[in-house]
């Protein structure tokens, strides 16, 4: 057997983890001071919870899980899914027998009625109508989960990931936009990570969609949403072979969303194409592409009113978020100084919990993805910046022999009655070396040295293994000096 972990999942070792707990720490404590409270769903939902959200290609990456206990255990060989030759030989009573091949979607209701989530957000949308009458609206949640996703790994790209979610639903506000652009700022600003904030709303598309006469709003975005990885020449190419664009279109088409065919694209923050913008959509007469406009003009407008501290934000018109539920301003953020996927996405959803029943209820939300911002601050050094400690213990407890091991307990008893995090090392042993040796490569900061003299006067030996400085002291003043 060869021993290894599924492909796109991972271990962390203790010491990632202690970064990896930073960054949810760090998100947490900024989505609590934004007034958002925390909520977790199951990891599988039902499978009709799941499907139709996130668009064909979306849906295609949903993990199934085979219905409950060793469903298959009655498939003798000739009747297995894919071998279909032996239909009229399979007994009356048996479970399969009466399916119609044709229809596999038939047969897969029948083996797998549940999966795995793939986001936070639809969960969420379920979670409200379920508990619509025990929660105040506007409610701000924050969610941190894993979800996984059937994708083919690549760098910054894994198939078990997890997600950091803030949405509010149950407001039209469009302060909820410019206060995700703060709390994003401030999450990137705490963690070092320079970043830009891309910022589209899906009515301005709408708009421009209405301009062009394009029918498939859906599989215009899909193809849209593809430029930041294939670039524009891609994406004209897709147009007009769907026969979404003429050909004289997808060229009048490219000056309003690319610089040129290069895989740079046209970010349109300045007034000229904001106004060429805006002469689009009246030749089109759109409603919806004048509603975005003057969304996306009020978000800006706002967020102009503060500093952002280490991001930078504009308008990306070729931003489109491929999944299906969104409807108002959407956001996409990329790390400024590493080559990878968004660290952070979401938008607004006019109507996503009345798939579940409860009709008009607008949301807004963004995720963090914890995963993709762990590699940048590797790659960036950014956790040494941090001076993080990289072991959850602050003291560890040495001693000469089985007497001074069993003072040690006491002594921990107080340090830890301090939230003091400690260790006393296990095991009798004269080697005090070899504890200094445990110490350091668990990158414990302090050492409690004790032996008979430290029990008899009740002045520890304190060492500093950073430093190599050791004085004797109290067990009160190791506390305070600790803390």
């Amino acid at each position: 057997m060869k021993v290894s972990v599924p492909k796109g999942t991972r271990d962390f070792s203790p010491t990632e983890m202690v970064k990896r707990n930073f960054i949810f720490k760090t998100i947490r404590e900024v989505f609590e001071k934004y007034g958002y409270q925390p909520i977790e769903t199951p990891a599988m939902e039902n499978i009709e919870t799941l499907t139709g959200k996130y668009g064909d290609e979306g849906d295609k990456l949903i993990f199934r899980i085979l219905n409950s206990g060793n469903f298959l255990s009655d498939f003798r060989e000739e009747k297995i899914l894919h071998d279909i030759s032996n239909i009229d030989k399979i007994d009356a009573s048996d479970t399969f027998a009466r399916l119609d091949f044709n229809k596999p979607e038939q047969y897969l209701s029948r083996i797998s009625e549940k999966a795995l989530r793939y986001d936070l957000t639809v969960p969420f949308a379920r979670y409200v109508v379920q508990h619509q009458n025990e929660i105040t609206f506007p409610f701000k949640r924050y969610q941190i989960q894993p979800v996984w996703r059937a994708d083919k790994p690549q760098k910054g790209r894994y198939r078990e990931f997890y997600q950091c979610d803030a949405d509010v639903i149950g407001s039209n506000s469009l302060l909820n936009e410019v206060e995700i652009v703060q709390m994003i700022d401030e999450v990137l600003t705490k963690l070092k990570i320079n970043a830009t904030i891309k910022i589209n709303n899906r009515k301005i598309l709408q708009g421009i969609a209405d301009f062009f006469k394009i029918t498939n709003f859906a599989e215009f975005v899909t193809i849209l949403d593809k430029a930041d990885k294939m670039g524009a020449k891609f994406v004209k190419e897709e147009l007009a072979a769907k026969n979404i664009l003429h050909h004289p279109e997808v060229e009048i088409f490219g000056t309003l969303f690319f610089e040129s065919d290069q895989k740079e694209l046209k970010s349109a923050v300045d007034k000229n194409k904001m106004n060429l913008l805006k002469v689009w959509n009246e030749k089109s007469e759109s409603e919806t592409g004048k509603t975005g406009i003057e969304e996306i003009e009020a978000v800006f407008n706002l967020v102009r009113t503060f500093k952002l501290q280490s991001s930078t934000f504009e308008l990306d018109l070729t931003l489109a978020r491929g999944l299906n539920y969104y409807t108002g301003a959407i956001f996409e953020v990329k790390a400024n100084d590493v080559q990878i996927g968004s660290i952070c996405g979401g938008g607004r959803y006019d109507d996503l919990t009345g798939i579940f029943g409860l009709p008009n209820v607008s949301g807004v939300g963004i995720s963090f993805g914890i995963d993709r911002i762990f590699d940048v601050m590797n790659e960036l050094n950014l956790f040494e910046k941090l001076n993080l400690s990289a072991s959850a213990t602050k003291v560890l407890l040495a001693h000469f022999g089985e007497a001074e091991r069993n003072y040690c307990v006491g002594v921990a008893a107080q340090l830890r009655s301090a939230e003091i995090n400690t260790e006393i090392y296990p095991d009798i042993t004269k080697k005090i070396s070899k504890q200094f040796d445990y110490a350091n490569k668990k990158q414990i900061p302090f050492v409690i040295v004790i032996g008979g003299d430290e029990m008899k006067t009740g002045e520890l030996a304190l060492k500093n293994m950073a430093s190599g400085e050791q004085t004797k002291i109290k067990v009160d003043s190791i506390i305070s000096q600790l803390k």
